[in-house]
């Protein structure tokens, strides 16, 4: 019994100092809480007061170097523009010193202004040498070309194309690349009614390789734009990703506005003449790069804000760009100018 007894109160005399020691802790936190508080208080009463006692300072500072400035211009009036400069910049260090927040807001809204400068865009653009226009205004102009390429034939029959001449235009209509290419094997087919390439036109012609290597670095980055593009993007033995290809042959939106069914591929000839009541690839000197690669340009400027608009959703809907759409090849080799040898064979 008396063993079980003085366990109990040797229980409870270990809760009891347990408690003590609790309740110690906790007034030592609620004393610190309180002398961190009350050094707060303090710190910032003592930051307000020097604040306070430094502005009539600085405001009789700058009254004795406006006065300086007085004197100096009634004592020396042929040194006065040196002076003032001198105390103006004098007066500016010292009141830089205080207001530093405005400083900081102003060099912000200044750096905002800058950029709104060089940034390069502009609501204004200037015609294109066509005299279209772009009805899509939030479009970056400076990343839009225009492609037309020229084939000769090589190999047995000179079935095989192989690239001879390349035109590219910017969105204004302006010549940024317009070569002969001399082709990797010898030209056995020249297709001169319909490329307009000639035997002299080869002889100090650019070689391929480069050509090509110039032609990628022009098109990196740009929206292209061309009729049945791809045959041109399989000459130069290059991929362009498809959201950035702009096909005339194959959009719906000419198709339509031609008055054609949905699924017909007009040739370029036919939607220049229809659309943009201009004719071209006549007579006997063959196509012209330059004026075939104008025609596709103002043909897309013609539904541009719409095309645009779709191809904005079609990337928005889909979470990678779609496979591009090789009609256009299909429609270029079913082409009327094609040599007769060669649509005979085929048959």
């Amino acid at each position: 019994m008396m063993a079980e007894s003085s366990k109990r109160n040797k229980a409870s005399s270990q809760g009891l100092l347990s408690n003590h020691r609790y309740l110690c802790k906790k007034a030592m936190l609620l004393c610190a809480m309180e002398s961190a508080r009350n050094r707060k208080r303090h710190r910032e009463e003592r930051t307000t007061a020097n604040m306070k006692m430094r502005r009539p300072d600085i405001h009789q500072g700058s009254l004795d170097a406006n006065q300086l400035i007085k004197k100096s211009k009634m004592s020396a009036p042929d040194q006065e523009n040196q002076s003032t400069l001198n105390s103006e910049s004098t007066d500016l260090s010292k009141l830089t010193s205080v207001p530093k927040t405005a400083d900081h807001h102003s060099v912000i809204m200044a750096l905002a202004d800058r950029w709104e400068v060089d940034s390069g865009f502009s609501s204004e653009a200037s015609l294109p040498p066509s005299g279209r226009s772009s009805p899509c205004l939030s479009s970056c102009l400076t990343t839009v070309v225009a492609l037309d390429c020229e084939m000769v034939g090589t190999g047995p029959g000179g079935r095989c194309s192989e690239l001879a001449r390349c035109s590219i235009l910017d969105y204004h209509g302006n010549v940024l690349y317009d070569k002969y290419v001399k082709p990797c094997q010898p030209v056995t087919d020249y297709r001169t009614r319909w490329s307009g390439i000639q035997r002299r036109h080869l002889h100090n012609a650019t070689p391929f390789t480069q050509a090509r290597e110039e032609i990628l670095s022009i098109l990196e980055g740009k929206v292209v734009v061309g009729h049945s593009i791809y045959n041109d993007f399989e000459v130069l033995d290059m991929l362009h990703p498809c959201h950035m290809v702009r096909d005339t042959s194959t959009t719906r939106l000419l198709s339509r506005l031609a008055g054609f069914p949905s699924k017909c591929y007009p040739s370029l000839k036919t939607l220049a003449n229809k659309l943009l009541n201009r004719t071209i690839q006549v007579g006997k000197r063959g196509h012209c790069s330059v004026e075939d690669a104008q025609a596709a340009l103002d043909l897309y400027k013609l539904v541009e804000g719409e095309w645009e608009q779709e191809v904005q959703n079609k990337l928005r809907d889909d979470d990678a760009p779609l496979e591009p759409s090789f009609a256009s090849s299909k429609h270029y080799m079913q082409d009327e100018y094609w040599p007769d040898d060669v649509i005979a064979d085929s048959q």
